[in-house]
């Protein structure tokens, strides 16, 4: 049992017989025994083995240093070792002077194995206790020194007076421990937090004195919010009462999104200068980068952000939002600057976007951005989000956005409004279709017909597609549309000996579902399916031209032929045009109705004409609104004219 303790002993005796009568039963409760033959070789055995020796034992009157003049000497370095001395009756005058340096007991001689182990294992219980009292202690101290390193940490009295703040509670709230210690904790409280929550904390540690948790948003000295995930632990005294509490706390502010942040930095500054900054194309970037590397781009470019922009005004940082937009925010009062001078800083800082590259391992990515900026009160960042969106759709570096979410307001409540007139009108079957005649410019004949949906409102007024159809592209009601022009056309074909053009976006041939219902209509009539023409509007939003060219292929093996409608203006392509390998070319109307006075459009339409000619493709001008343009057509050698000259749309 003894040996199991691995106590080590020092044992100091002059007389050689007694360490012999001695040693064996000291064995069997030390695992290691030091020997000193007198005072002072057991004082130099000390001193070279002192961090390891549990007890010492001593005699008194030994040669060269006595047992007393030993005791003394160690005490002045350990006053903590148990001591025991082997006496004789005789050496009682000796005791008054070992009581005085500290001893912990005594053996008599000779002795007694009843008494020796008696008083031996009171010593080596109290030596058990000492260590495991210096290793609580020591822990201690080690997790209040991580913990000190690693949490914010805060005591206050049982009325929440703050006592005690260490270095990182004082660095996050960027308070000095003057300020905070004899205060109230409400002192970091950020007005946000519901009251309710403070009073269930308080239920939970005052009234129950149980553990708190919880995530708590504060507030530091200069205004800025901050989030800590908390932990408060009411302590009691030995009647159960409450004399304090001790608060752990660990920084997430970092793991909140930017957004929240930035949102909470606007709540806090009523008035505040906000500038968005969203990387153009950003769309791009993903289409050819995975998710991994946009997101080492976007973190890559967020990071040189506030070197890039001349801080003039001392923003503080950056948020990173989503989809490569990019904020800074800073309280008005701070920066006082005129719309003009915002926008002079601005252009100083896209010219240091222009000439800075991101790098990202060994490749280069040039970035162009769009800004836009206000200070104004009200929905601030709804203002400059939709200023970043006419940015992007202008094409313009800078847009102030003061007012905008107004605007947008008033768009959505038509929006909304149109979007009812459109629900109401299909569920009433007022979507319908017009036909527009298009002729022969040879013959003068009829050879075609233009299939164009209206919508009839509660007012039976017949409204069309300018006042809905981009707007039901917006919501769910746009595929049904789609379905009943295709409806109505295919009704008018079996009715017609003469060719039905009909129009489908490149939304609508994405669709799945509008293709395989497209499919079906021309097997349903394969035998009138060489008479349809569908008219494809160029845009620059297809997301897959792949799928476009096996749509176009579909369709021509079943005799449908492909034209490509207002071709001459917005994001006509003659090498798109080319993969397409369309049938007719619809000239943009805006070409023809100028060619009288304008020389530019009669020369871009000279150059179409003669491109179609070329490969084998028919034309077709549109807005042929009377004879005078008709006969300057004619005389480019135009096919086909489509205009009020010839018919209005008109049920079939």
């Amino acid at each position: 049992m003894a040996l199991e303790q691995a106590l080590t002993l020092l044992y100091v005796e002059d007389d050689a017989s007694v360490r012999e009568a001695t040693l064996p039963l000291l064995d069997h409760f030390f695992h290691t025994i030091l020997i000193g033959i007198d005072g002072e070789d057991g004082f130099e055995k000390y001193l070279l083995h002192k961090e390891h020796i549990d007890l010492i034992i001593t005699d008194i009157t030994m040669p060269r240093r006595n047992g007393v003049e030993m005791i003394n000497m160690i005490r002045k370095t350990n006053l903590e070792i148990p001591i025991l001395v082997i006496s004789a009756h005789t050496e009682f005058h000796y005791f008054i002077q070992t009581i005085d340096a500290g001893v912990d007991g005594y053996l008599l001689k000779p002795l007694k194995s009843e008494q020796f182990l008696k008083t031996l294992s009171k010593c080596i219980k109290k030596i058990h206790l000492h260590k495991e009292h210096v290793r609580v202690l020591t822990h201690l101290k080690e997790y209040e020194n991580i913990t000190d390193k690693s949490s914010i940490i805060s005591r206050t009295n049982s009325r929440g007076i703050i006592t005690y703040v260490n270095e990182k509670f004082c660095e996050i709230s960027g308070y000095k421990v003057e300020e905070l210690v004899g205060k109230a904790h409400n002192i970091i409280r950020h007005p946000d937090m519901p009251k309710a929550m403070f009073k269930e904390m308080w239920e939970c540690i005052k009234e129950r004195k149980e553990t708190w948790q919880g995530v708590v948003k504060n507030r530091a000295k200069n205004g800025d919010a901050y989030y800590v995930k908390t932990t408060i632990q009411p302590i009691l005294n030995a009647k159960g009462e409450v004399v304090e509490y001790i608060a752990l706390r660990h920084d997430i502010t970092a793991v909140m999104s930017d957004k929240k942040q930035l949102f909470d930095f606007l709540e806090s500054n009523k008035l505040s200068v906000l500038i968005l900054v969203q990387i153009e194309e950003y769309d791009t970037l993903e289409k050819f980068y995975d998710k991994s590397n946009v997101e080492k781009i976007q973190n890559a470019f967020g990071s040189t952000l506030l070197y890039l922009m001349p801080n003039y005004w001392g923003f503080q940082r950056v948020y990173t939002l989503e989809n490569g937009l990019y904020a800074f925010a800073i309280d008005r009062r701070s920066c006082r600057a005129t719309q003009e001078e915002i926008e002079e800083v601005l252009e100083k800082f896209l010219t240091n976007v222009r000439e800075h590259s991101v790098k990202i391992d060994t490749i280069e990515y040039d970035i162009s951005v769009v800004c836009s900026y206000t200070y104004g009160v009200f929905k601030i960042f709804e203002d400059a989000k939709i200023g970043i969106e006419n940015a992007l759709k202008e094409k313009k570096a800078i847009v102030y956005a003061d007012g905008l979410s107004g605007l947008e307001y008033e768009n959505a409540l038509h929006n909304i409004e149109t979007i009812n007139t459109i629900k109401v009108a299909l569920d009433s079957q007022n979507i319908i279709s017009y036909f527009q005649p298009i002729v022969n410019n040879q013959t003068l004949k009829v050879e075609k017909y233009e299939s164009l949906v209206r919508l009839i409102d509660a007012k039976g007024k017949i409204l069309s597609p300018y006042y809905f159809l981009d707007i039901a592209k917006k919501g769910r009601y746009y595929t049904r549309i789609t379905k009943i022009v295709l409806d109505n056309s295919f009704e008018v074909l079996r009715k017609t000996d003469k060719e039905i053009s009909i129009n489908l976006s490149m939304m609508d041939i994405e669709r799945d579902d509008i293709r395989t219902y497209l499919y079906n209509l021309l097997d349903t009539y394969a035998s009138m399916a060489s008479r349809v023409v569908l008219e494809l509007l160029e845009s620059d939003d297809v997301k897959d031209f792949n799928a476009v060219l096996l749509f176009i292929e579909t369709v021509k093996k079943r005799g449908v032929k492909i034209a490509i409608d207002d071709f001459g203006t917005g994001y006509s392509n003659f090498e798109r045009l080319l993969m397409y390998q369309p049938d007719i070319l619809k000239i943009d109307g805006s070409l023809i109705k100028h060619l009288q006075t304008n020389p530019n459009n009669r020369n871009i339409v000279e150059t179409i004409v003669m491109f179609a000619q070329k490969q084998g493709m028919k034309t077709v001008a549109e807005f042929v609104e009377n004879e005078i343009i008709f006969n300057l057509v004619k005389a480019l050698e135009i096919d086909y004219s489509q205009g009020y000259a010839f018919g209005k749309p008109e049920l079939f």
